[in-house]
């Protein structure tokens, strides 16, 4: 294990941790807020640590980075980057607990959206805005980010593009993982400022704007309102959220084919068409179902309804309404798309709609291989014969995902949580969604949790945010021999 390299990466990332902090000060200033002092510490304290393990250790050899190391690089990253982060809510005092500031933190970092605060519009500006940026960051991916940006780093960048992006297609854009990552951080931009104008032309102002924005793209769900978006009742600022958030949960390459006109890229996408379909169909499902129970008007209910399977689905998180107050059956359709996830390389958490289709393919053809034994039937994917390897790979990371989300729900109801909300809070988290059911509902929060459940959650984000395996393979003995 070549431990120098690893230290070497961090310390680029804890520079740029540091930079990024300082991004919400001209807020700071804009509204006479108080927050400039320990944003600018928090930054210091970040570029400190972080030139120290450069300068230690710039001579490494950065020749070549072996799987082991990618996937050290950025679990170790994600874990110092949230510790580290969390400083401007501590020194600030908007967050005195040690466990919340970095519960608070990890969730920003994994797109999670699930938060301690109970009163978020008494936070000062500028720590909005970093805790807003924290989840733009970690929806393309903070490693991805350095490979666009950093030229300087010089390694063998495919290791850490298959850790941070380990889900069944990584369909690259350009053969090289540098070219790749500024494609995709170029859409990205494109996609946040475009929305940010939108929102504006519907009457918000740049700073939220610019805020929801950033947590829109990353499907993460922070808000500057204690409200959520349900805050905002305009239908044109609900629809330009739900375009988005459906946005930001297709896959990041097909965004890239309909900037080049390659439209039936798009339209030939077995994933994108269940994934769109799937959408329309329960929207419209879960509207019938509840338009009895509300006062809401067709059109009206249509939209809540959309707005929240969107959500969800993309493990976004914004709410525009209590659904705990909808018909029972709604809500336990709401509680199953926390299992969904958007599409392969898309910013959203979750299981993933590819990984869904393919388990369902590969469950009806055993029915058939029942009936003909000797015959090769291969699951197909986008007119393509998938390989066994990714068929147990999917299979494995279902049974891992269930057997994380029973043994989480016990360990949180051994902490006080009555069965519903252990089961909301561990899927929500684990999903990197944001809001559950129960307790930890759309119009509640985490802050009533013991320190240990908050921590045992903050985890739960960072494995699932890094689909299980980057995260588990570190603890098994044969990743650390030779």
């Amino acid at each position: 294990m070549n431990f120098k390299v690893i230290s070497y990466i961090i310390g680029l990332l804890l520079i740029l941790n540091g930079l990024f902090m300082t991004l919400g000060i001209p807020f700071s200033l804009y509204y006479g807020s108080n927050d400039i002092p320990p944003l600018l510490l928090s930054a210091i304290i970040n570029i400190i640590i972080g030139l120290a393990l450069f300068l230690s250790f710039r001579k490494c050899d950065t020749s070549d980075i072996g799987k082991r190391e990618g996937y050290l690089i950025v679990t170790l990253g994600w874990l110092v980057m949230s510790i580290l982060g969390s400083l401007p809510f501590l020194l600030s005092g908007a967050i005195p607990s040690v466990v919340d500031a970095f519960f608070e933190t990890m969730s920003g970092f994994t797109t999670t959206g699930a938060t301690i605060l109970t009163d978020i519009e008494k936070v000062a500006p500028g720590l909005l805005f970093w805790r807003s940026l924290t989840q733009w960051l970690g929806g393309m991916g903070i490693i991805v980010l350095s490979l666009a940006i950093l030229p300087l780093l010089g390694i063998g960048g495919m290791q850490l593009y298959t850790a941070e992006v380990p889900g069944v297609t990584k369909d690259k854009i350009h053969p090289r993982v540098k070219e790749t990552a500024k494609r995709l951080w170029g859409i990205y931009v494109i996609f946040t400022g475009l929305e940010a104008v939108l929102l504006m032309i519907g009457g918000m102002n740049f700073y939220d704007a610019i805020n929801h924005s950033f947590t829109t793209m990353a499907t993460g769900g922070f808000s500057t309102k204690n409200a959520s978006t349900a805050y905002y009742q305009s239908p044109f600022i609900q629809y330009i959220f739900i375009i988005f958030m459906f946005f930001a949960g297709m896959n990041f390459s097909l965004h890239y084919f309909l900037f080049h006109g390659k439209f039936s890229s798009v339209k030939n996408n077995e994933e994108f068409k269940y994934y769109a379909g799937f959408i329309v169909i329960v929207a419209i499902i879960i509207s019938l179902i509840h338009q009895p129970h509300v006062t809401y008007q067709i059109e009206e209910s249509f939209r809540h309804s959309l707005f929240h399977v969107v959500s969800l689905v993309t493990t976004t998180g914004y709410v525009s309404a209590d659904y705990e107050n909808w018909a029972p059956f709604s809500r336990m359709i709401f509680f199953a798309l926390l299992f969904m996830g958007g599409c392969a390389g898309s910013t959203g958490g979750g299981i993933k709609f590819v990984r869904h289709m393919l388990l369902f393919k590969n469950s009806s053809l055993e029915l058939k291989r029942l009936i003909h034994p000797r015959a090769i039937i291969p699951v197909r994917f986008n007119g393509k014969a998938v390989s066994h390897e990714i068929i147990f790979n999917v299979q494995a990371f279902f049974i891992f995902y269930i057997l994380i989300f029973v043994l989480g729900s016990i360990l949180l109801s051994i902490f006080g949580l009555d069965f519903v909300s252990s089961f909301g809070a561990v899927a929500t988290c684990l999903g990197n969604v944001g809001p559950g059911i129960g307790t930890v509902g759309p119009v509640a929060n985490f802050a009533h949790l013991p320190d240990l459940a908050k921590i045992l959650l903050s985890i739960l984000m960072l494995i699932g945010r890094l689909e299980l395996f980057t995260v588990l393979i570190i603890f098994t003995p044969y990743f650390w021999k030779k």
